[in-house]
């Protein structure tokens, strides 16, 4: 007798836009999910659904939502995404553990690579997920997507390596979902790889003329590579992640998003007072002091995110030229 595929229930811890996006994908398939949301986002979706908007689609669906871990009781299908911001993973981790979920898996499927090294302190089984996603959350009880075709990619693997049954699982319902999902034992790779796309968000979110900021996205990017070199990090190569993301999608104009920018300005745009870059181009900031390689760049690109914060005037604060003294003093 054929042994009977276990159905995962998906509990999705930060359902923002990625998560938002990544439930709604996974309820239009028939998986049963739970989404951990907070304030007027929850709310507004235990009241009225999950508004989701995408190409060709307007609907709203019902879903269950809780606003804290203390609210769920924990079982063998359970599998939780997280897919918060990583400022927030150490809260989540700590709320999870405190209610007695110690042994059910934990899948990273967030930008950065911090989450998962974190998550295996708290956790025996962790994954890896990298998230090419184009999602948006800039309004209480709705999210949206611009992609048509496959959703985007979302790789899994185990942390920090390998494949093994669960991975496999969740990357066959992430496509069953209308994604396209590997089961990859190396997706630490692809997420280094991510993370120098991310090492940008900040630009778009602090720069008024985010158009004229290429020199400065190169040195980014050089100080990145450095510091990969000298701690010994195996990162895909840009043929490598233009292959695998290739002819997956497209992406269509929705009403109300219109080539909307990316995670850091939506954070700015919806005031939530914290945006993520402490843990994009900290990263890098942190593996140059440990590894000599100095990181001017990505230092200002802190300061920029810190006084974005500080501001609370929302997205566009400073210009490239005035960005690239900051970084003339981040040299000393």
């Amino acid at each position: 007798m054929t042994k009977q595929k276990q159905t995962l229930h998906y509990i999705i811890y930060g359902a923002g836009g990625v998560g938002g996006v990544i439930g709604a994908r996974l309820l239009q398939a028939g998986y049963p999910v739970t989404l951990i949301a907070r304030g007027e986002h929850a709310d507004h979706m235990r009241r009225q659904g999950l508004h989701f908007l995408a190409p060709g689609e307007d609907v709203t669906l019902p879903v269950r939502v809780v606003s804290h871990p203390r609210e769920l009781a924990f079982n063998a299908d359970d599998v939780v995404l997280l897919c918060m911001k990583s400022q927030h993973t150490l809260q989540a981790l700590e709320d999870l553990v405190a209610m007695g979920a110690r042994d059910i898996p934990i899948v990273c499927v967030q930008n950065g690579v911090a989450n998962e090294a974190l998550a295996l302190r708290f956790f025996p089984r962790v994954y890896a997920t990298v998230v090419n996603l184009p999602a948006f959350f800039i309004r209480p009880g709705e999210v949206a997507t611009q992609a048509a075709g496959r959703g985007g990619v979302l790789d899994t693997g185990c942390y920090p390596l390998g494949v093994d049954a669960m991975a496999s699982a969740i990357a066959d319902d992430f496509s069953t979902a209308g994604f396209s999902a590997f089961a990859a034992g190396d997706v630490m790779r692809q997420k280094y790889a991510k993370l120098l796309l991310n090492l940008y968000n900040v630009l778009q979110a602090g720069l008024s003329d985010f158009a004229a900021s290429s020199s400065i996205r190169r040195l980014i990017r050089t100080e990145a590579l450095a510091c990969y070199q000298a701690a010994g990090i195996d990162c895909a190569n840009k043929a490598e992640t233009e292959l695998r993301n290739q002819g997956l999608f497209t992406l269509e104009d929705i009403p109300g998003y219109e080539r909307m920018p990316g995670s850091s300005w939506q954070s700015l745009f919806r005031g939530t007072g914290d945006i993520e870059t402490e843990y994009l181009n900290g990263e890098i900031s942190r593996l140059g002091r440990c590894h000599g390689v100095a990181t001017p760049a990505n230092d200002a690109c802190v300061h920029l995110a810190r006084s974005l914060v500080r501001a609370g005037q929302g997205p566009g604060l400073i210009t490239a030229a005035e960005f690239e003294e900051n970084i003339r003093r981040h040299k000393g």
